[in-house]
């Protein structure tokens, strides 16, 4: 598996009104995409606008990053949403992004559903294809970032949505390609050096180690650091340097052949 660029995403924009997350200035020269936060889990009105001029700045692809109504929980509660909802909920959130980024005379780069929506999508194709159909019914040429593997992947193939596959150096995978359960000791990591070899395995060999044993293997076309971890300025800074010593340059995945 030979490439010569990769994307680097990161979560952002999830500060709430006099509360602040994550390093966002900091983090987003060291990035080429963000999945800004639509005030589901977290961001407001305030915090997107800022965090969208902030991502224009750097010249960054911006995402909506559409969550359950969960702020207490940070979207990473399962829901029992009904696909209708899912679908309501979804699009009302990527048309709240769109909106701050036409303003600011940007346009929505993609789609990315965050935590237990997510999740969820993996596993359950009424959600999955609930959030695939809200982003092809908002433009049909708007890409939904992915895991690879996953249902919310087949949906959105089905349904004809453009899909960015989708990898974290500093989560642990199972060898299905689950992310391993945030209850699961080793599924965060935090050692910068161990995120960034990781990274150089995921983008050169397609593959990563899996934390029940052998290997997840896969394709990708970006690179997620989620902003809320404590080491996301000093894990994306290895993980860029690591590539960029491989001969990879990080670059957003819309200028991708």
């Amino acid at each position: 598996m030979t490439r010569t660029s990769i994307d680097l995403n990161a979560d952002a924009g999830e500060s709430y009104g006099a509360w602040t997350l994550g390093d966002d200035a900091n983090l987003f020269p060291l990035l080429s995409s963000v999945n800004v936060a639509c005030g589901f889990h977290a961001g407001d009105p305030l915090t997107m606008q800022e965090t969208v001029a902030l991502a224009q700045k750097h010249g960054l692809g911006i995402g909506a990053h559409p969550s359950y109504p969960d702020l207490p929980g940070f979207g990473r509660r399962i829901m029992e949403a009904a696909p209708d909802q899912v679908y309501a909920d979804t699009l009302y959130q990527i048309s709240a992004l769109a909106g701050m980024a036409k303003a600011a005379g940007i346009p929505l780069q993609h789609v990315k559903a965050h935590g237990a929506l997510s999740t969820r999508a993996w596993t359950h194709a009424p959600t999955a294809a609930a959030i695939a159909q809200a982003t092809r019914d908002f433009d049909p040429d708007l890409p939904l970032m992915v895991l690879p593997a996953t249902l919310l992947e087949t949906e959105a193939r089905r349904l004809g949505v453009p899909v960015v596959l989708e990898t974290f150096p500093e989560r642990a995978y199972l060898q299905d390609g689950r992310l391993a359960p945030r209850s699961m000791p080793g599924s965060s990591i935090h050692d910068p050096a161990e995120a960034a070899r990781r990274a150089v395995m995921m983008v050169t060999q397609g593959r990563v180690e899996a934390i029940d044993g052998g290997f997840f293997e896969f394709e990708v076309d970006s690179l997620c650091i989620h902003g809320d971890n404590p080491n996301a300025v000093q894990i994306a800074q290895a993980v860029r340097e690591a590539l960029e010593k491989a001969g990879v340059a990080v670059r957003s995945f819309a200028g991708l052949p």
